[in-house]
């Protein structure tokens, strides 16, 4: 069976992130300068304008920031609906959004802001490995 959602295709900014995902790695870029960590990956730092920047691994683990059911969706999202999106504060401080596994679509009352998540990442072919984020028991 084939990977039923689109694959990216990796850029030379973010061809470190693919390859640590498809070591079971969450790779962040930081600023060697602010040491701030940031995503989306990109030539420059966000916070401070550098180009000095460094890829580290981060924890994996993070925290609900918030979420939304998508009820209704297009392409090859459209069967898996409804499913859970959501933001994830990094325990390194920056915002990820993801598909949030491991969770109940038809019940969000029982989907709580500020519960504990981690990484965890899916073969979508042999090079490519996708993040999603599962929320784990306290």
């Amino acid at each position: 069976m084939s990977y039923p959602f689109p694959i990216p295709t990796p850029g030379t900014h973010t061809r470190p992130f693919w390859e640590g995902a498809k070591l079971g790695k969450l790779m962040l870029p930081r600023c060697q300068d602010c040491n701030r960590v940031h995503w989306y990956p990109r030539f420059l730092c966000p916070v401070c304008h550098s180009n000095n920047l460094e890829w580290v691994q981060a924890s994996g683990e993070g925290r609900i920031h918030t979420y939304a059911v998508q009820h209704l969706a297009f392409g090859p999202w459209a069967k898996e609906a409804p499913f859970v999106t959501a933001y994830i504060d990094l325990n390194e401080g920056d915002r990820m959004l993801t598909v949030l596994r491991g969770v109940d679509p038809n019940k969000p009352q029982d989907i709580k802001i500020g519960a504990r998540v981690r990484v965890e990442f899916e073969a979508a072919n042999d090079d490519m490995h996708i993040p999603f984020w599962r929320v784990v028991e306290d």
